[in-house]
């Protein structure tokens, strides 16, 4: 990329010294006392994203590495604080607090470890080896830290992915995406306010519209989550707000949903889904997105006070700028044991690489995905560095769910490891759904502190309000 930030830092390469953070700027620099030049050579691991591949991976190596005194390990995130990204739907509808449910980096840091930068990356050379980082300011725009760069050794990039808007016109000025926190936070201000603009129209006839174009895996739990929030509006004073005043419909361009998954699972998700009020609209196409409307292929104008845009994927434009080799959707294409085409002291993992199985099958951007890649390349990144021979990254498909929030959960368990699917709705599938955030946490905290998180849980739940509406 052409923007490189201010940089207040030495050249890393040289002597690999420790990052410390200046009191006075907020930068990163090197220290220079008499006892660290004469200190043994410093190795820095840097995993750029703290998403769930990039927040468990750089977990993994702190572990390894916290008590190696020249081996330097070191996260990167314009974030402070991680969430679960399957959870963001929860956050955007109202009936999960994000303050509650938030990890904060720098307290992981500390357990386990590792260095956290807090930083967007503008810029990663992979020939000089350094990730440049945009100025921080805070929310009225005073900068709090400035541009810097950042030397490393071995990198893993783990920034996810984004919706996919196909150059459709109108999708950025009048959608909102679900990619971020920050974007589900600012959905649900959107959402609560629609919700007492409605209520505070005592007439029968008054909708909130809500068009979700991406029948995946987003589209249809959000969608539920949106029902279960109105289904208990009464109970917190609106009064006017009943659910036939909810009239969300998802827009499928597939024959069915969840293209993705098995056809079991989407018939299943699709007959609940109309069972609770949602419209379902399959093998149709967006041509445009207007301020009030979601314009299909043959001109048909379907309402929307709130647009969604959940289909499709691609890799931050940013990634294919920095030289990485890419594929058509922006995603950095690795080898089969997760390093970056060409340059093999950096690797990638998550939605953000174009990852293929042994038969040629794309690995598909799910959690568990990530969650297999971020083991394998911290044993990789480990084995590079010991000279051994690297694993091949061999995807291993547990199954799928989708939950539709307290109506049901349906999906099917094991995938390739048996002969067939099974296919599992309703408690049992529950169940296993709660589970997976679970082995998150526990894999990103530790069991023990899961435990006492899960029991955290229990205890916030029987004091809050159930949803949340400011």
């Amino acid at each position: 990329m052409n923007t490189t930030p201010e940089t207040r830092t030495a050249d890393f390469r040289e002597d690999r010294a420790p990052l410390e953070l200046d009191a006075a700027s907020g930068a990163h620099t090197v220290r220079a006392d008499a006892a660290d030049r004469h200190a043994a050579p410093l190795s820095r691991l840097v995993v750029v994203g703290g998403g769930a591949g990039g927040l468990e991976l750089v977990v993994k190596l702190g572990r390894r590495y916290r008590r190696d005194a020249a081996t330097e390990v070191v996260l990167i995130d314009k974030n402070p604080t991680h969430i679960w990204k399957p959870l963001f739907h929860e956050v955007a509808t109202g009936s999960m607090n994000s303050y509650h449910d938030e990890a904060s980096y720098r307290m992981l840091a500390k357990k386990h470890g590792f260095k956290f930068i807090l930083g967007e990356v503008v810029n990663i050379d992979l020939d000089r080896e350094t990730v440049s980082l945009a100025a921080v300011a805070d929310d009225v725009g005073v900068e709090m830290m400035p541009g810097r760069e950042i030397g490393f050794d071995k990198l893993a990039v783990a920034v996810g992915s984004l919706s996919n808007d196909f150059g459709i016109p109108g999708v950025r000025e009048h959608s909102r995406q679900l990619d971020s926190r920050e974007q589900a936070e600012r959905f649900h201000k959107h959402f609560a306010a629609e919700l007492h603009r409605v209520n505070s129209r005592n007439d029968a006839l008054s909708t909130l519209s809500v068009a979700i174009v991406g029948g995946g895996a987003t589209g249809v739990e959000l969608a539920a989550d949106m029902h279960n929030v109105v289904e208990r509006l009464r109970e917190y004073g609106f009064e006017h707000f009943s659910p036939g005043r909810l009239a969300v419909c998802i827009i499928e361009a597939a024959p069915g949903l969840l293209p993705r998954l098995p056809g079991r699972i989407g018939v299943s998700v699709k007959r609940e889904l109309e069972r609770i009020g949602v419209t379902v609209r399959v093998a149709t196409r967006v041509s445009e997105v207007r301020e009030d409307a979601v314009i299909t292929s043959d001109g048909e104008a379907i309402p929307a006070d709130i647009s969604v845009w959940a289909a499709g994927v691609k890799a931050p434009s940013w990634v294919a700028e920095c030289g990485f080799p890419t594929d058509r959707l922006g995603r950095i294409e690795v080898n089969p044991d997760l390093s970056v085409k060409g340059h093999p002291s950096v690797f990638a993992i998550g939605d953000c690489c174009a990852c293929f199985t042994e038969d040629g099958t794309e690995v598909p951007p799910r959690a568990q995905a990530a969650h297999q890649m971020a083991s394998i390349a911290a044993r990789n990144m480990h084995a590079q560095r010991k000279g051994k021979t690297l694993k091949r990254f061999v995807y291993r498909d547990f199954g799928s769910l989708v939950s539709l929030s307290k109506y049901s959960t349906i999906g099917n368990l094991m995938g390739n490891l048996v002969r067939g699917t099974v296919f599992v709705e309703g408690w049992v599938a529950r169940l296993v759904y709660l589970s997976l955030y679970r082995m998150h946490q526990a894999t990103v905290h530790g069991t023990f502190s899961a435990l006492l998180i899960m029991l955290g849980d229990r205890i916030y739940k029987a004091t809050r309000a159930e949803v949340k509406l400011h």
